[in-house]
């Protein structure tokens, strides 16, 4: 699969910003439309460089002093949707992408109130790539046979 195959899949439009916007006009337009990362513009449309949650968050971090009053329970999301630790990789993937998280907390399948853990995207992601090398190297060794007791 290409890339093309992949910006297919996805809306056509492209949100950017101009370089010249306040950091708070980009939280807004990353809020507005759901998003991560924004394209940044100069004045003759060039891109100039990307800004993300996570700049915004250094920027925060080292210059907002109305960060230190905000109280976490006044911005946390709290519907929260979780995994059980029996749940499939696939499935949770599928949970991930379909309601735009990147992160999800881990439940213990028995004791439903007990946190096991947290996983992001990409560890979903590097799993299911991983479970699929290995499903491929056992078909290669069921079809070609081993050589020295390795998978060739």
């Amino acid at each position: 699969m290409k890339l093309s195959d992949v910006l297919r899949q996805k809306s056509p439009e492209v949100i950017t910003i101009h370089q010249d916007k306040s950091i708070h006009d980009a939280i807004k337009v990353l809020v507005e439309h759901n998003i991560g990362a924004l394209l940044v513009l100069d004045g003759k449309e060039k891109l100039v460089g990307i800004i993300s949650e996570r700049d915004i968050l250094r920027e925060s971090a080292e210059r907002d002093h109305l960060l230190r009053k905000t109280k976490v329970k006044d911005v946390m999301t709290k519907d929260l949707i979780i995994g059980l630790q029996d749940d499939k990789i696939g499935y949770t993937l599928s949970v991930m992408t379909k309601n735009r998280i990147r992160h999800l907390p881990i439940m213990d399948a028995e004791e439903k109130d007990k946190i096991v853990g947290i996983i992001s995207l990409g560890d979903a992601v590097k799993a299911q790539l991983d479970e699929q090398e290995t499903d491929n190297r056992y078909l290669k060794q069921y079809m070609f046979g081993s050589v020295g007791g390795k998978i060739t």
